[in-house]
């Protein structure tokens, strides 16, 4: 009964948090003007910036901005306990993930839909413009590796999810067409959200592993993993240069129905069995690893491992490099800023009961006299007994996913079904990441490459264009992600995920303290209320430098991390000289809106 109390409680405070926090943030501390022209409508370039409704938006973003991090952090962080993995969704999501998101939101739209990173030089200095872009640029090539290893490893663990993720595509482009052929958007919606469960149910129907139809790819040379990182990141070329009407929002867009589908399924499944919680309400010191790896300290990295679900800089880069540009209203961004991140907030509530109750109801594993089923605290210490994090990210997923089934499996649905639905949703979640952020990364690549300079060479231009600054950031990306292919061979390259989180969550978490540092800078010049958003700035700066300094330490003492620690190190150093450049900022110049001129 205490996990549909805590799903219910959770549910009923975010309610309440977006019609009043919410709201009073959008007024009082933004000044949200329903009558501001919206970029969307000012630019209206017919590829980038395009008026739309706020419900396709709202998809576009939620599914963007979500991903896998919902997912793998909590299903990660509960081995410290349910309890502080709960209070932080819950806490962080409204005070600092929604407000981050919103007021990144804001402020872009503000300034015709300029990315955060390309305000910084506008509301803090050129200097900071460069070092934020950096930040950027080294976020986002670690969001397109982790994420593209994230997928692979789904396809390898259920093959069932991937006809379905395919399939999504020439859906999505249909509904593009039928929408904008003037077609209506409900009944548009009912036929795509049917043909994707269609996908899912006939997948579900096939033996995968012995059906002829499986690729002779997967047990060759190129092992699964490096090969679907491999396609994905070659499919998010093409997709991420694209107009976003054409495939991009529609797709995100109906698997919003898809993804919120499957939500609606876990919830009924919770309440259906209402599964006993046999995880550890707290346990500060995780036994060490099979192979005697250390579990890092929960303070600080519980705060970097939770990234989306809780707060995540990632989201300040789609609030600011789409969303904004999409919008017709500033009307609308409070339901798109506010609301999509406390709804991905609930998803990592329901994560976090689905690993740390969910998986007691069951879990297949393979023993030493063949498959063997544990139950009750038994299946939850099998996999969180020990630390896990060095064991492959298809090890975090699995006891998401597991229990997850286990719950939908109540409800009467069958159990290849059931995991064919959660395989597709967390792929499903992770390929529109991939597919924003390869956009993101092109927009700024192209920033950053132009600079302040009116006239570029060749070679800048190149990298500035749509296609050059596409194949810098998926060719960068893919050598990341299967960088250990040097030590162990393409046919085991890749499976180091997990390896990438931590570096992942510093970076990211880095990133998000510093957008709220902008938007703080920016609150500051209009001479508006600042501590909601200086609040959470100080917190995750804090934070994330701990995390990063620890990191350092752990990465000179470990071999083949050499690229790992010059992250770490580059990243920290770039903080400490953005903080400081922001503070010599507002403590000499007067307090004048941004370029001279309050913009409220």
């Amino acid at each position: 009964m205490l996990t549909v109390l805590v799903a219910l409680g959770s549910a009923a405070l975010y309610l309440v948090a977006y019609h009043t926090y919410g709201k009073w943030v959008g007024e009082r501390i933004f000044g949200v003007d329903p009558e501001r022209v919206a970029p969307s409508r000012e630019i209206n370039d017919g590829v980038d910036f395009v008026p739309s409704r706020k419900e396709l938006v709202f998809g576009h973003h939620f599914t963007s901005i979500a991903g896998t991090g919902p997912i793998v952090g909590p299903a990660i962080a509960v081995v410290w306990g349910w309890v502080p993995a709960l209070v932080w969704v819950l806490v962080g999501s409204i005070v600092m993930g929604a407000v981050h998101d919103f007021g990144s939101l804001i402020v872009s739209m503000r300034h015709r839909g300029r990315t955060i990173a390309d305000l910084a030089g506008t509301v803090v200095n050129r200097r900071v413009r460069l070092l934020f872009m950096i930040v950027v640029v080294v976020g986002l090539w670690i969001v397109l590796a982790v994420f593209g290893l994230v997928i692979a490893a789904i396809f390898t663990l259920y093959p069932s999810s991937i006809v379905p993720v395919f399939a999504q595509i020439p859906i999505a482009v249909g509904l593009g067409i039928w929408l904008r052929r003037g077609g209506g958007l409900i009944a548009g919606t009912l036929v795509a959200v049917v043909l994707m469960y269609g996908t899912i149910a006939w997948s579900a129907s096939i033996d995968w592993q012995q059906s002829p139809l499986l690729p002779m790819w997967l047990t060759g040379e190129l092992g699964p993993v490096a090969f679907w990182t491999l396609v994905l990141l070659a499919y998010v070329s093409i997709a991420s240069v694209l107009p976003v009407q054409w495939l991009l929002q529609p797709r995100d867009y109906i698997n919003t129905h898809q993804l919120l589908g499957a939500m609606g399924l876990l919830a009924l499944g919770l309440l259906a069995t209402r599964p006993e919680i046999v995880a550890d309400a707290v346990n500060l010191t995780p036994a060490p690893a099979a192979d005697g790896a250390m579990a890092p300290a929960m303070l600080p990295f519980l705060f970097v491992t939770i990234a989306c679900g809780a707060i995540s800089g990632f989201h300040c880069l789609v609030a600011s490099g789409c969303s904004s540009r999409q919008l017709t209203s500033e009307a609308d961004a409070r339901y798109v800023g506010f609301g999509a991140m406390l709804t991905e907030g609930m998803l990592a509530v329901l994560v976090i009961l689905a690993c740390a109750a969910g998986i007691g109801l069951g879990s297949q594993i393979d023993g030493p006299l063949g498959a063997e089923l544990l139950t009750g605290r038994e299946a939850w210490l099998h996999h969180y007994g020990t630390w896990g994090g060095d064991s492959g990210l298809a090890s975090v997923l699995a006891p998401f996913i597991g229990g997850a089934a286990n719950m939908i499996e109540t409800i009467g649905l069958d159990r290849s079904f059931a995991l064919a639905i959660m395989g597709v949703f967390v792929a499903s979640f992770a390929a529109t990441t991939l597919d924003s952020a390869t956009r993101l990364q092109r927009y700024v690549i192209a920033e950053l490459v132009k600079g302040e300079r009116d006239t570029v060479g060749p070679i800048r231009r190149a990298m500035g264009s749509r296609f050059g600054a596409t194949a810098l950031a998926v060719v960068s990306a893919g050598a990341l992600a299967l960088s250990d292919a040097w030590e162990v061979g393409l046919a085991e390259a890749g499976k180091g995920g997990m390896t990438l989180w931590p570096i992942f969550g510093a970076t990211n978490q880095l990133l998000a303290g510093l957008a709220l540092l902008v938007v703080t800078v920016w609150l500051v010049r209009q001479e508006r209320p600042i501590w909601v958003t200086a609040v959470p700035m100080v917190f995750m700066l804090a934070m994330t430098a701990w995390a990063i300094a620890t990191l350092i330490g752990q990465f000179a003492r470990s071999d083949g991390a050499v690229h790992l620690l010059a992250i770490a190190v580059m990243m920290l150093a770039l903080e400490v000289w953005i903080v400081i450049e922001a503070a010599v900022l507002v403590k000499q110049r007067p307090l004048a809106g941004v370029d001279g001129v309050r913009s409220d």
